[in-house]
């Protein structure tokens, strides 16, 4: 259980950026970020649903779906009498929307003519919503502040870090299952049912959530293309196997990927393996308490560049609490142009994939940034893995 007073914490500091941004009500319709700041968690995210963060008001109020409002009862610190709901008419209608149940009850609390910061850029408000929320709150006015509770997110709790290196621990054991699963002939179908087994079962000492995204199993020419998931197909001798899945625990994730070759490996691959972690030990070992994201980036291009390699997206990103279908924060980017300054206990996945047209190399680390450097989440042989074609 996370204890009241973490959640009175997150939501001070979220009323702070509220206060300078100049907000008085802020609509939280991320998922993530409403349960990092009322403990809220179910699979209700699609239908519409918020928490709404009043900046005089001691406790949020959720709004929600009538049948989801017992997992508001069961799962958060609010008070009942917090928790509103809309009936089921406005579910899926094309005549009523739930935002106009949602303007009636904010306009019934009084705040419909304060300014209201709404998440507009996020996968769970839609354009419509945004629509109906401006047409039954006229007096109103809205402020784009898509990332403001993402930010106070960006610095994890010691809470928070234990549970992701509890996460680390479960992907350690998922990418085992992987690896000792996948041979010439099995169905790649059948290593990611393994997986999963393995990822919800979790370890002797506690059990595992369902991450925000599926595991992620391209093979062969796939490679090439890092967010195909998996087929019913025999894996093939000569195949390259891209893994990438994540430890998820109690909806925070520790990703990790690794990459497997079944056979002898291609010269190029295993010349592109070698490149790649002796890129991400280089940005490992750089990484500390006030360096840039920008910098990171730069000492891994400057690892591989020497070799005569490139490569033109970012590295990673901010990561953490979340919900399908991505698992970053969509905060701090590992690039060029991102001057976020690293501070302790902020946390990333460092994922300097490198795909060509037909085949890939991937080798991922999760981080936290700790007062002299940094500690991975998990402790997994970073290795271009081999199997004999043999094996079966």
């Amino acid at each position: 259980m996370i204890p009241l007073i973490e959640y009175k914490e997150r939501l001070k500091k979220t009323k702070e950026r509220m206060a300078l941004e100049g907000i008085d009500v802020l609509l939280v319709t991320n998922p993530s970020n409403i349960n990092y700041l009322s403990g809220y968690d179910a699979w209700s995210f699609y239908v519409h649903q918020m928490l709404v963060v009043l900046l005089d008001e001691e406790q949020p109020i959720w709004i929600g779906r009538k049948q989801d409002a017992n997992s508001a009862k069961l799962t958060t610190w609010l008070d009942h009498g917090n928790i509103y709901f809309y009936t089921d008419e406005f579910v899926h209608s094309i005549t009523k929307h739930p935002m106009d149940e949602i303007a009636r009850i904010l306009t019934e609390i009084g705040v419909n003519q304060h300014v209201i910061g709404v998440e507009k850029e996020n996968y769970y408000f839609t354009a419509k919503a945004y629509e109906q929320l401006v047409k039954g709150l006229p007096n109103a006015t809205f402020k784009d502040v898509t990332l403001l509770v993402n930010y106070v997110r960006i610095i994890k709790s010691p809470l928070e870090i234990d549970f992701m290196k509890k996460a680390g621990k479960i992907v350690e054991q998922a990418m085992t299952t992987a690896i000792d699963n996948i041979h010439k002939g099995v169905k790649e179908n059948e290593v990611v049912a393994n997986i999963y087994y393995s990822q919800i079962m979790g370890t002797e000492g506690y059990g595992g959530d369902y991450p925000a995204i599926v595991p992620l199993l391209p093979s062969g020419e796939k490679t090439s293309a890092p967010h195909i998931t998996w087929a019913d197909e025999p894996y093939e001798g000569g195949d390259n196997v891209i893994i990438e899945l994540a430890g998820c625990y109690k909806r925070y994730h520790a990703p990790l990927a690794r990459t497997l070759v079944i056979g002898k490996p291609q010269k190029q691959v295993k010349e592109l393996s070698d490149v790649v972690i002796e890129g991400i030990e280089d940005t490992l070992s750089f990484i500390k308490p006030g360096v840039t994201c920008e910098e990171v980036e730069e000492v891994w291009r400057s690892s591989i560049g020497k070799y005569g390699f490139l490569k033109d997206s970012r590295i990673g990103y901010s990561m953490g609490l979340s919900y399908p279908p991505d698992w970053g924060e969509h905060t701090a980017s590992l690039r060029a142009g991102d001057k976020t300054i690293l501070r302790p206990n902020m946390t990333f996945h460092l994922i300097p994939g490198i795909w060509y047209d037909d085949y890939g190399v991937e080798i991922s680390e999760s981080f936290v940034v700790t007062e002299k450097g940094i500690e991975t989440f998990s402790n997994f042989p970073r290795k271009l893995f081999i199997k004999e074609e043999t094996e079966q």
